[in-house]
């Protein structure tokens, strides 16, 4: 194994949007000069961050989770703001209430909203006409939007580049080390199986569900983490359902929303889309145990189940379906909130783990990172490129 390249400032392990814009922060905002970004795809945002139901939350979702939706309420306008290229904003957006076994009724819905700030109406008769009254107590017109994954990846691409950040694609970094002049030691092994170390100052561990998966002296995050094998399935819709988005909750709770990228729409059923689960351990690589899986279609059962509350439903046309690994905090399980998870790891200085549970919590995360201490220089280390 040879050391061939020189010293970096930042490594960051992961090119999904949250890694981009946590390496794009750095090289700008907080002026380090040598920064790599570490991808092993081909291409930037092609796992988590292309395969989910591309929604830019507004808190609606969370009504058992008050912190995690008012973040939400706070974070869109300022998504939309920087990210308005790549935010679908000309749709109309549903939140339906079921009749039966909702964990909230249409009224505790409305005080949810009104608790958070947020503005919702009663969706008029046209729309009310898309449900079957016998199961759905009450239809809210919401604001709430789409983004596309590929725009954003066009961004990140662009922005890294004119920030001066190197990008390693096809390159998986498997472990970190501690080194004797108190750099971090990181070994990639390219594509073609060669390893080679980095040494860095700092290493941002943005690797979603491979977290956990690095060797060396990296001792894993201290809150626990569950791995989901989920599917979600790409729709054509009716003309009926067309630019439409529908959230129906919240026992049975499904959504339907447009995927920008491919001018379709997700489906996603809270029975139907987790296939697998199993807590997060190191050594359990759960990207190869998704690449081992059976990938079996539930969407026939997602159809049926959705049909009866949107009978239109069942008249869209299914395309194919994503898989792909969802990991959350357990901690968080019983009121589906979906806080960041920031760790500095004391056993390795420098060293930072970073998960998000939805695309506009990286404003936590820039919060985070605008506390830390990054020093732009060291004693006989010009910062000069």
């Amino acid at each position: 194994m040879q050391n061939r390249h020189p010293d970096q400032d930042v490594v960051v392990i992961g090119g999904g949007f949250y890694g981009a814009v946590i390496a794009v922060y750095l090289a700008r905002q907080r002026g380090l000069k040598r920064v790599v970004l570490v991808e092993r795809e081909p291409q930037l945002m092609t796992r988590a961050s292309y395969n989910n139901q591309a929604r830019v939350h507004n808190g609606f979702h969370y009504p058992r989770s008050f912190t995690t939706a008012y973040r939400s309420r706070v974070n869109l306008p300022r998504f939309v703001r920087d990210w308005p290229e790549a935010v679908k904003t000309d749709l109309t957006k549903l939140y339906a209430i079921a009749r039966r076994n909702s964990k909230c009724t249409a009224r505790q819905f409305e005080r949810f909203c009104r608790n958070i700030g947020a503005e919702i109406q009663v969706a008029d008769p046209g729309l009310h006409a898309l449900f079957d009254p016998r199961l759905i107590e009450e239809v809210f017109l919401v604001e709430e939007y789409a983004f596309d994954s590929t725009k954003l990846a066009a961004w990140a691409e662009r922005e890294l580049s004119e920030s001066g950040v190197q990008i390693r694609y096809q390159t998986r970094v498997t472990a970190i080390s501690r080194s004797t002049d108190a750099a971090l030691n990181v070994t990639v092994q390219r594509r073609d199986g060669i390893l080679e170390q980095l040494s860095s100052r700092y290493v941002f561990n943005c690797s979603y569900s491979g977290l956990n998966q690095l060797t060396g002296d990296f001792p894993g995050v201290s809150t626990g983490l569950k791995q989901e094998i989920t599917e979600m399935a790409l729709m054509q819709m009716p003309p009926a359902l067309d630019d439409l988005g529908v959230t129906v909750m919240d026992g049975p709770f499904f959504s339907m929303m447009p995927f920008p990228a491919r001018g379709l729409h997700t489906l996603s059923h809270v029975r139907y889309t987790p296939h697998l689960h199993w807590n997060d351990q190191q050594g359990l690589d759960p990207y190869q145990k998704l690449s081992q899986y059976d990938r079996v279609s539930r969407v026939d059962r997602m159809i049926r189940d959705v049909g009866r509350y949107i009978p239109a439903m069942l008249d869209a046309r299914y395309v194919e379906s994503l898989f792909e690994i969802k990991t959350v905090l357990v901690k968080n399980e019983s009121d589906d909130g979906r806080p960041i998870l920031f760790e500095k790891h004391a056993e390795l200085p420098g060293c930072y783990s970073v998960l998000g549970g939805k695309i506009d919590n990286v404003y936590d995360v820039l919060e985070k990172l605008d506390s830390e201490e990054f020093p732009t220089s060291q004693p006989g280390n010009s910062q000069e490129q």
